[in-house]
């Protein structure tokens, strides 16, 4: 269980290692953009170069990228339709580029005409984003907490969008606040268990691939998306305690998107507390 969080990667895409490294990360989470705009910009292969170095050099890995928020699979327009799969596609040449993993993202809202109307249109717009991407990348869709009519709220939304998708490269991020969030009550003990007996049934636990780490801001099953930091929320150290202790999570990265105690995002003050919790439970990564 190696232990991590998103970190920034102003000044150039290898300054997240440094800033991985300060805090003490394991694996972790950037953007290769702006994440509230459709610009970017084609990483230089030389620093795509001094990423790959650093990281091996620092033993940073597995690397993860969140694309932008503006992408929504579920658009009604045609041109954010499009303009949504064009930054997943260069998300994901990025990542095969730098070395990463894959592609965190959030499939969006359905707007009103309901997960069965929209489907076909995520699935077909998944599989555009594949084939037009390199074949070692993950597509990784992010669970949601409910808000607004959004797409993969539940485990089975997940799972009948990842069929219809049909390909063994989409993969799933767990966002612990999300599921609190949807009604599935991770900081319990007969919770976690039905919650992840759900998940393999729904999606299969060999396709879990990450999970964010975050506490919730706001109480069970409330549909809105809130991070807390750790042992601060209604999750809490000890639910922390039950979902690390959860054999479904014991090889799986941890990547923290709490807002820090000062508003600047993950920090190692965070960090060291997943990392004791682990240590308690006796898992390494």
């Amino acid at each position: 269980m190696k232990l991590g969080a998103h970190v920034s990667a102003a000044g150039g895409i290898s300054r997240a290692i440094d800033r991985a490294q300060e805090m003490g990360a394991e694996t972790m989470q950037i953007f290769v953009s702006p994440p509230q705009g459709w610009a970017f910009k084609p990483v230089a292969e030389a620093d795509a170069v001094a990423f790959r170095q650093k990281a091996k050099t620092a033993g940073i890995a597995p690397t993860f990228f969140h694309s932008i928020y503006l992408v929504n699979l579920g658009s009604p327009s045609p041109d954010n339709l499009a303009k949504s799969i064009q930054a997943l596609v260069n998300y994901m040449g990025v990542a095969h580029q730098i070395g990463a993993a894959g592609v965190i993202f959030h499939s969006g809202s359905h707007k009103g005409v309901g997960f069965e109307a929209i489907l076909p249109q995520v699935a077909t717009a998944m599989q555009q984003v594949l084939k037009s991407s390199p074949s070692n990348v993950w597509l990784i869709i992010e669970n949601c907490a409910g808000m607004g009519n959004q797409i993969g709220a539940s485990f089975a939304e997940i799972g009948r969008i990842m069929k219809a998708v049909g390909s063994p490269r989409v993969k799933v991020c767990l966002d612990t606040e999300h599921t609190f969030a949807a009604g599935y009550n991770l900081a319990d003990k007969e919770g976690i268990k039905s919650a992840m007996e759900e998940f393999d049934r729904e999606i299969g636990l060999s396709n879990l691939v990450a999970v964010h780490a975050n506490d919730a801001k706001v109480p069970f099953a409330s549909g809105v998306d809130r991070h807390d930091n750790i042992g601060d929320g209604y999750i809490g150290l000890k639910g922390f305690e039950i979902i690390m202790g959860h054999s479904a999570f014991v090889d799986v990265p941890f990547l923290l998107e709490v807002p820090g105690p000062d508003g600047k995002g993950p920090d190692k003050e965070n960090l060291d507390r997943l990392k004791a919790i682990r240590a308690r439970l006796g898992i390494y990564p």
